[in-house]
């Protein structure tokens, strides 16, 4: 999935969550090495160009454990109950978990 980005976002299942701000139903949509897509049920109290730590819990199959990203909102986008949140990655200060999650969906991607 390569939307004309640098890097290919990649379609994900995993739980994220700001802790403070995203608490309730939010999934991550879409990583890449860049950035990433989080929908939420529910407000989300989030700022474009304001800069929070998103914790992913990646779901059971990929094997790899719970892991934070330091992010910048880019943009967000509400319809009633649903807030769709556009985040540049910033850092990462468990790389490790982070790069093998990506490699895990670029491989299921590639593998259907």
């Amino acid at each position: 999935m390569s939307d004309g980005r640098i890097s290919p976002r990649y379609r994900a299942m995993a739980h994220a969550q700001i802790s403070g701000i995203l608490e309730g139903k939010c999934f991550l949509r879409n990583i890449s090495i860049t950035g990433c897509c989080v929908e939420c049920t529910g407000g989300a109290e989030i700022q474009p160009n304001a800069r929070y730590e998103l914790k992913i819990k990646p779901e059971g199959v990929s094997h790899v454990g719970s892991f934070q990203l330091e992010v910048e909102c880019k943009w967000v986008r509400s319809d009633n109950y649903v807030a769709e949140l556009g985040f540049a990655i910033t850092g990462s200060p468990k790389g490790k978990k982070f790069q093998r999650y990506v490699d895990y969906l670029a491989f299921r991607h590639a593998h259907p």
